[in-house]
């Protein structure tokens, strides 16, 4: 099981969260975030790809950031479409789309993404991009019909490693949990300690 830290805004924060070796960071380059970020952030080992999240912005923007950030992945939060993604494909990143989840899922609206992206990330919908603190019901993904590797992101905290060990079970494509909120100080800095625990049950998955 992977793991993602996602809202990271502070370099010796950030240094930290790096020493557990977690498989993604997400830094958000959404100006309405509560956690954007808009500071060179620094190089780091590849082991631990450096992920940018964005919220319905341009092909120039995104590409931009790649190349000034040295991005491995791009995370699309918003409304993008899929011959946006597709654009998106000559980046040499990885592409997670994210899709927002109410109290219903229509799978089918996920198909056109099967071929232009690499992941799929799903969170809670809420009036905001993410960061809403809330679950949605995982069991929406027991009926999940696609190979494609997913993470599951939305108010996770240490309590739901058990919930997360069941949906691992029913369903092998899960890929990473992704977590935030959850695992603060304040919005953009993270509580390590409780980081760390929480990692060391993710890998025992």
């Amino acid at each position: 099981m992977k793991l993602k830290v996602c809202g990271l805004t502070q370099p010796d924060n950030l240094k930290q969260v790096l020493e557990l070796k977690p498989d993604y960071v997400g830094f958000i380059f959404y100006k309405h975030s509560p956690r954007f970020v808009d500071s060179v952030l620094p190089y780091f080992s590849s082991a631990t790809k450096k992920t940018g999240v964005f919220v319905n912005s341009t092909i120039d923007f995104i590409s931009e950031k790649i190349q000034s950030h040295l991005l491995n992945a791009i995370q699309l939060h918003g409304e993008e479409t899929p011959e946006f993604c597709s654009e998106l494909k000559s980046q040499s990143v990885e592409i997670i789309k994210t899709f927002r989840l109410g109290r219903k899922v229509d799978f089918n609206t996920m198909k056109p993404y099967q071929e232009v992206c690499d992941y799929y990330l799903f969170d809670t919908k809420s009036k905001k991009y993410g960061g809403s603190g809330k679950q949605f019901d995982w069991s929406l993904l027991h009926q999940y019909p696609f190979e494609k590797p997913f993470f599951i992101s939305g108010g996770i905290d240490v309590n739901h490693i058990t919930e997360i060990k069941t949906l691992q079970t029913r369903n092998s494509f899960l890929y990473s949990v992704d977590i935030n909120s959850k695992f603060e100080v304040i919005p953009g800095v993270k509580e390590v300690q409780k980081i760390a625990g929480f990692k060391a049950l993710i890998d025992e998955l």
